[in-house]
């Protein structure tokens, strides 16, 4: 009866473990456009902060890239870091989790005791009797207190608390909610590496494009030069146009040298990206030829839907919300179930049910006074809270800014692009009209190095606006958190009409 008795207790505090003392949860509400300024004809985000990124960096159409994205993955050691911190927020997952089951011990002690002759409350030595031996005998046990004894125990000890205030359940849930923070940081950093990856090697290759252009420049300079030599022997040109040209020459060959060191270093940050030691690792020259590709006209605002840094912001905010549960719960009592059971002997026999023991019941833990110490712990979750809520809203934010600023430098760069590269054929056409008319003997040097220098400087810079261009182009992708694919440009429905108050409720 007695057992029955405390088995429907269990059953009643079981039963009040519903109870979930923290706050209901919804992402924080973050004022977002209805379409992009620079974009007038992108639509409204729908969450998705979960879909596939995948290899947005095959828009680019480069061979070489496209081999070197993938070793990020499998050798680059910043990731391989941030992997093994995921697994370490994945234990603690797992160590939350445990509280929900009951913990169970297995103890053994074996050991050999004296006690003092004079210890307290020792009972004295008396003449053993018959009566007293007979008694000994049925309770298994000595008639008087031994000097030495043995103390040999087995038992198994197990507890469990009953989460009556979901303290257990929102310390697991706050977990978990970090554990997705942590899973969306690992993305973001794979994402930022891959980009990194990416400006670099379009860095690399731009550089490509302008040592090939000094390479040019230097054989003309050099035509040049052995041009005006001719001529000056010919009494045709002035002496010191020989030393403008030289001067000329040897300008071109020093920014040429400089151009090879800057590659240097870019293949080196290349070897490091990829986990590639430095000294062995090498990268052919090839001409940047990679052009980035238009947005689609009908692409959401995609960084609210699958960036890594927004998803990990709002499960942050979550992680917290149910930290203001464990710190409301410590107001409350605390119920644990204890139970207990095994032999103990003073010798081996430890296997014998005369010998066994148990123990059974519930501890009450209630909070009377505490200086202010859960009060405090609370206040302080809830600043916690608004904390990752301003820190969410700032991350939208920010990611917002990051799209305005990617879509602004594509559609003006585009602008720049076309009009330098009008600018460098004219430029050319001036110069070979300076070479001819110089020929001719109808105008000065002077005039040739002002060609030659608004040539170079045009063509310089337009090398540099394609390469800037296609810089843009990878920061508009990390804005997107990782490009557009064929299922973004499906139109959303009409909830998504309206404006997004978070990433997503978690996964």
């Amino acid at each position: 009866m007695k057992v029955s008795t405390l088995a429907l207790a269990l059953l009643l505090f079981s039963s009040l473990s519903a109870c979930n003392l923290a706050p209901d949860y919804a992402p924080p509400v973050v004022e977002v456009p209805i379409k992009f300024k620079e974009e007038k004809s992108w639509a409204v985000a729908r969450p998705r902060d979960d879909a596939a990124r995948g290899p947005w960096w095959l828009g680019l159409k480069d061979g070489t890239l496209n081999e070197l994205e993938p070793e990020i993955d499998v050798s680059n050691q910043t990731l391989a870091a941030h992997v093994a911190e995921l697994e370490q927020a994945r234990s603690y997952v797992a160590r939350a989790e445990a509280g929900l089951f009951p913990s169970i011990d297995l103890n053994n002690s074996y050991s050999a005791n004296k006690q003092s002759a004079h210890r307290p409350l020792r009972t004295s030595n008396r003449v053993p009797t018959q009566q007293g031996y007979e008694q000994a005998h049925l309770d298994n046990r000595p008639f008087n207190q031994p000097d030495h004894y043995g103390n040999n125990i087995l038992s198994l000890q197990s507890s469990y608390e009953v989460d009556l205030w979901g303290r257990v359940r929102n310390a697991l849930a706050a977990r978990e909610a970090q554990f997705q923070a942590s899973a969306a940081d690992l993305e973001s950093v794979r994402l930022s590496l891959q980009a990194e990856l990416a400006r670099t090697y379009i860095a690399l290759r731009g550089l490509d494009n302008e040592i090939a252009l000094f390479n040019r420049v230097v054989e003309s300079f050099r035509v040049s030069f052995e041009m005006t030599k001719t001529l000056v022997k010919g009494n045709i040109g002035a002496p010191p146009d020989v030393l403008r040209a030289e001067a000329q020459l040897e300008v071109a060959r020093s920014r040429l040298a400089d151009l090879m060191a800057r590659r240097a270093m870019y293949e080196h940050a290349i070897a490091t990206l990829v986990g590639k030691p430095a000294s062995s690792f090498s990268i052919r020259p090839a001409q940047l030829s990679m052009a980035p590709p238009s947005p689609p006209p009908t692409v959401p605002l995609t960084l609210l839907e699958r960036r890594p840094d927004v998803a990990a912001a709002e499960r942050r905010v979550a992680a917290a919300n149910q930290t203001i549960g464990v710190a409301r719960a410590a107001f409350f009592p605390r119920l644990t179930i204890n139970l207990s059971g095994g032999t103990q002997d003073t010798g081996l026999s430890l296997l014998n049910f005369r010998n066994s023991l148990w123990s059974l019941g519930p501890a009450i833990t209630l909070p009377i006074f505490d200086g202010g110490a859960r009060a405090a712990d609370l206040q302080g979750a809830e600043a916690v809270y608004l904390q990752t809520v301003a820190e969410y809203r700032g991350v939208v934010l920010r990611a917002i800014q990051e799209v305005e600023d990617g879509l602004a430098d594509l559609r003006w760069l585009s602008k720049e692009v076309q009009s330098m590269s009008t600018a460098a054929t004219s430029a050319q056409k001036a110069l070979d009209a300076s070479l001819i008319l110089y020929k001719e003997g109808a105008t000065s040097y002077l005039d040739v190095i002002t060609a030659q220098t608004a040539a170079l400087d045009a063509q310089d810079a337009l090398v540099a606006l394609k390469a800037r261009r296609l810089q843009a182009y990878v920061a508009l992708m990390l804005a997107l958190g990782g490009g557009w694919f064929a299922n973004d440009m499906e139109p959303p429905p009409t909830s998504a009409m309206q404006a997004m108050s978070g990433s997503g409720d978690g996964k």
